[in-house]
């Protein structure tokens, strides 16, 4: 019933965005394939490496206390975008399973018995893996409220690919505009070919009030060096490289999707586990609108872990080509700075709770102005049985996202995330 409906989706003839979609699609198959055929050529070669079952950032982010599902893609120019929480460190991979040879002894024939017939069940082509919920509540002191509530389905197939269904409720209020509800739905793909993850997935969003608009995205992954593991099993060292593109409606706040703007947004990732407690993470975006205004937009982030606590250094940095706040209603500065220190604690509290705490101190810079830029956060993860976890999680912060003038900026984010596994 699942496919039915996915093959309906994309190719009924009674949806008007089927032309836009279908033609999204042929983009974003033709850099499959054009990956594919370079990773099909790089796989040959690397056919006698040790490291075949290495898995990327995205599959293996905490694995032994926290299952931390790809972040949903909200195109927001904000460095509240690049949370800490984001950039986390991989778990140690999983080690070559050695298959034992197979039995070659010889039965004499037996005519007189019956031939034997399996009763081993059939794999079915898709099976439940997971369902994810997110969740997130942002606020501020100038009256704006962003809902996100965001459900994620994911299906293992058979070949060992996975898909998954993404859908959700998400409200948009601000001051002065009226209310805009969305409703999400995204259908994805991700799967390997050697070393390299593929993940891509396409959908649309279906406003109160507004016109349908399709959104996609799509993400090529691959280490650069193979992982070092010492003999306790603990990560050393490893280096992957992502290559990222965005499009979608601009889901900044009420105002920029009442004027109907959309971005495509693209460029790399980098992740540098140096050693055992320090690693590096590194995130270059360009980006274009449908508005005639381009963004430049980079954040580096070096952490250095001691047991249970760490320190961190973050570096963001935003630059776009026309300031039009207050035209097309999202914060577009020509340049912005942020730069801060951050000490963190993280632990367990219980046998089901564990929890961080951690404090950003440091300073932003706006139109040639320095101020204070701090932020506080807490997260606490609930174990509730060997299945299912739960998250919940709080900060404040006073990093701008929007052109304030002379008064002080102060933004609230309640986030939370149910994660059911089968």
């Amino acid at each position: 019933m699942a496919d039915n409906f996915i093959l309906y989706f994309f190719i009924s003839p009674h949806s008007s965005y089927t032309g836009l979609i279908w033609r999204c699609l042929q983009i974003q198959l033709g850099v499959i394939c054009s990956v594919g055929i370079w990773t099909l050529s790089e796989a040959k070669l690397q056919a006698a490496q040790a490291h075949q079952t290495w898995k990327s950032p995205s599959e293996l982010i905490e694995g032994v206390t926290k299952v931390n599902p790809e972040p949903t893609p909200i195109l927001m120019a904000a460095p509240e975008n690049f949370n800490p929480d984001l950039q986390l460190r991989p778990a140690l991979p999983e080690p070559p399973q050695n298959s034992s040879p197979p039995k070659t002894s010889i039965e004499p024939p037996q005519d007189s018995s019956p031939p034997k017939i399996s009763t081993e069940p059939r794999m079915p082509d898709a099976v439940l893996e997971s369902i994810h919920t997110d969740y997130r509540y942002d606020t501020d002191n100038f009256g704006q409220t962003n809902l996100f509530f965001e459900p994620t389905v994911q299906f293992r197939l058979s070949n060992g690919n996975t898909i998954f269904v993404k859908t959700g409720f998400n409200l948009f209020e601000q001051r002065g505009v009226e209310s805009i509800t969305n409703f999400p739905l995204q259908v994805g793909w991700q799967g390997k070919i050697g070393q390299v993850t593929l993940q891509t997935a396409a959908g649309v969003d279906v406003f109160n009030r507004l016109p349908t608009a399709i959104n996609l995205n799509a993400k090529v992954e691959a280490p650069i060096s193979p992982p070092q593991v010492s003999s306790s099993g603990r990560l050393l060292s490893v280096v992957v490289l992502s290559g990222n593109l965005e499009q979608g409606p601009y889901k900044s706040n009420a105002r920029t999707l009442e004027n109907q703007i959309t971005a495509w947004r693209f460029g790399p990732d980098l992740y540098w586990q140096i050693d055992g407690n320090t690693s590096l993470f590194s995130s270059l975006r360009l980006g274009s609108y449908n508005d005639g205004n381009s963004e430049v937009q980079s954040f580096s982030r070096l952490e250095r872990k001691f047991g249970q606590f760490s320190l961190a250094a973050n570096l963001f940095n935003l630059s776009f080509d026309r300031d039009l706040e207050r035209t097309s209603g999202y914060f577009s500065p020509p340049d912005f700075l942020v730069y801060n220190a951050e000490v963190a604690w993280e632990g367990d509290i219980a046998n089901f709770l564990r929890c961080r705490l951690a404090a950003n101190l440091g300073q932003q810079r706006l139109k040639g102005e320095f101020d204070n830029a701090n932020t506080y956060q807490t997260r606490c993860t609930v174990k509730v049985s060997p299945n299912i976890e739960a998250d919940l999680g709080y900060s404040f912060s006073n990093v701008r996202n929007q052109e304030t003038g002379g008064s002080a900026y102060g933004g609230n984010s309640l986030t939370g995330q149910l994660r059911v596994k089968f």
